[in-house]
């Protein structure tokens, strides 16, 4: 990738392919990922089990749920719980991404999954919800910097039952649930040691809607 600006950004450059194949391969579980090299994926895939199966038990599926799979990158978490769901729908802001997830459930024959391209902040609205229904549960992966804050008004205006905060930043994700209090309250967090030796983790955080 050739990158001419003052900072390590990618996302909006075109990769050249100089030799073989334009993605690599991994598998989750029983879910096999192709991955672009725009595409966001986590990097200990071991613990990346850990990390989702942590996610699933959160939201403790039946099968009746419309799930929203918020930064859902190449539909790692999406496809990981559709088996588990009505209808997943993921959103994400990085093009290529979305065409890698939409194949990630075309590969593995997932039907019940819907992805669409855009900035969260000016997706998620009340508009969205009413074409494609309010979620039951909303499961959210942003990136280190948290959840826009009109992001996180529209899931506390989204009556969904439960959100799983997955975070790689658990001072930013303080924050974004800090803000969420006012609809909804905290039932338990678990840490992941993705990053042996490092003082890194990724928490993921169970919010219940307050009756």
């Amino acid at each position: 990738t050739i990158n001419t600006k003052k900072n390590s950004s990618i996302t909006d450059l075109k990769p050249i392919l100089c030799k073989g194949r334009a993605y690599i391969e991994e598998e989750i579980g029983n879910i096999k990922y192709r991955i672009g090299a725009n595409s966001f994926f986590q990097t200990n895939s071991y613990q990346t089990y850990t990390l989702y199966s942590s996610a699933a038990e959160f939201a403790g599926l039946s099968g009746s749920e419309t799930v929203y799979d918020l930064y859902t990158g190449t539909g790692s978490i999406a496809n990981f719980v559709a088996k588990n769901a009505k209808k997943v729908i993921g959103i994400e802001y990085v093009e290529e991404a979305i065409d890698n997830a939409k194949e990630n459930s075309e590969i593995n024959n997932i039907k019940n999954t819907e992805f669409i391209f855009g900035d969260i902040a000016k997706t998620l609205t009340g508009v969205f919800f009413q074409n494609n229904g309010l979620p039951d549960i909303i499961i959210t992966d942003p990136p280190r910097s948290g959840m826009h804050p009109d992001v996180v008004n529209q899931l506390c205006e989204s009556g969904a039952k439960k959100i799983i905060y997955i975070s790689c930043n658990p001072a930013t994700q303080a924050r974004d649930i800090g803000l969420l209090a006012e609809k909804y309250k905290l039932e338990k967090v678990q840490a992941v040691d993705m990053f042996p030796h490092t003082m890194h983790v990724e928490n993921v955080a169970l919010l219940s809607l307050k009756k």
